[in-house]
């Protein structure tokens, strides 16, 4: 699991990142990004219910969200928030380096449409 710092710990903070960021969508999962004054990252995880009806198959998927961000966490720009929207529930039984693969790609183009 992420460290307790780099996650969001209240609700006015994900509210921040929903209303000022940018998005980056694909079919599976989506990206939500902003800038932060922190000095470190910040990052959620939101799996909806109507994803998967049973609170065990969404902790899953974010469990296994988080373990992939966790094991690339060195190679996120420093300085921002982060919010990963699921839609799929293909992510509780998908292979983890395809998880890496997509999580990875959002987050390159996220670099890009940043603008730093």
């Amino acid at each position: 699991m992420l460290a307790k710092k780099y996650r969001f710990h209240s609700r006015g903070g994900v509210r921040y990142v929903y209303q000022h960021g940018k998005t980056i969508r694909r079919a599976k999962v989506s990206l939500i990004f902003a800038d932060n004054t922190r000095g470190f990252t910040r990052i959620s995880v939101v799996v909806s219910k109507k994803v998967a009806k049973s609170a065990v198959e969404r902790n899953r998927i974010r469990r296994r969200v988080y373990e992939a961000i966790r094991l690339n966490f060195d190679y996120l720009p420093k300085k921002t928030d982060y919010i990963f929207v699921i839609y799929s529930k293909t992510f509780s039984t998908m292979p983890f380096s395809e998880i890496e693969e997509q999580l990875g790609e959002l987050v390159e183009e996220s670099k890009v449409c940043y603008n730093k």
